[in-house]
């Protein structure tokens, strides 16, 4: 009897030592969650001075499960290709025992888990603490607009990464690329400035669905356009304040060209969609 009550204590003991072991590994850690737009910044949590004491250097890792995304040791820095320029822990607040990292222009392949390590080095016996894990997740832009023949549609890029805007007509199912980076613009209607693609003189064949797109084909915005004709009321009002201010002694030829504005307002919405 006392055996066996010895062994269910040693079982017990064996357990408890295999739950905590679990626990404290970095397979257990329950991840931050981040979530932030494409094109933005993301701030990915990291705070070492809760797990360690005084290092002689701070040496922190941050990688995802399948590759080393950063590493700093005093004023060495490495960081992976695919995020060149966009990734910083600022080496003032790394001694003050924030290793957080600084995630600049976030793009949609940058979703996933992220893990963060300071590597110990004491005596010759260097090993690696884990401090701690980040989900990141990305969204992109999505909205609807409602604009009047004549506008102009203002498409925001959103980051440098942007390289391609394609459009998809309400009654079509053919994708069509109105712009590209590094192509010149030269298409009348159509301008890129900066991180903003305009398109001038809306026509009501323009309404549908606007995507822009990274170099894997990923969509950073999607806009859908619905393009709305002048109203007959409105119209008349337009034509009443032409009449309003014509000059006396050409009342004749004003109202004839109002009459022909009048035409043009009402009937190019529906030559243009013909065509």
């Amino acid at each position: 009897m006392y055996g066996i009550v010895s062994k269910r204590h040693f079982i017990h003991l064996h357990c408890l030592w295999i739950v905590s072991y679990v626990a404290s590994s970095p397979l257990s850690s329950i991840p931050v969650p981040i979530s932030c737009n494409v094109g933005s910044q993301a701030i990915l949590p990291c705070k070492w001075k809760s797990q360690l004491d005084k290092i002689p250097v701070c040496h922190v890792q941050w990688q995802t499960p399948d590759e080393t995304v950063f590493e700093q040791m005093g004023a060495q820095r490495w960081q992976a290709t695919e995020f060149e320029g966009r990734v910083e822990v600022p080496e003032e607040q790394l001694w003050k025992g924030d290793c957080s990292l600084i995630l600049r222009d976030v793009q949609l392949g940058d979703v996933g888990l992220y893990e963060s390590f300071m590597v110990v080095d004491r005596a010759r016996n260097k090993r690696r603490v884990f401090i701690q894990s980040v989900q990141l997740s990305v969204h992109d832009y999505t909205s609807k607009e409602s604009l009047r023949v004549g506008e102009t549609l203002d498409l925001k890029l959103h980051t440098p990464q942007a390289m391609k805007v394609v459009f998809q007509g309400w009654n079509s199912t053919e994708l069509t690329v109105l712009w590209m980076r590094g192509e010149e613009v030269n298409r009348g209607r159509l301008e890129a400035k900066g991180l903003v693609v305009r398109l001038k003189g809306l026509r009501i064949d323009d309404g549908g669905t606007y995507n822009v797109l990274d170099s894997h084909g990923l969509s950073i915005s999607r806009v859908q356009l619905t393009v709305e004709a002048y109203q007959v009321g409105e119209t008349q009002t337009f034509h009443q304040i032409l009449v309003e201010q014509a000059p006396i002694g050409k009342s004749t030829y004003n109202r004839s060209s109002s009459l022909l504005m009048l035409f043009v307002l009402l009937f190019s919405p529906l030559i243009q969609h013909l065509f």
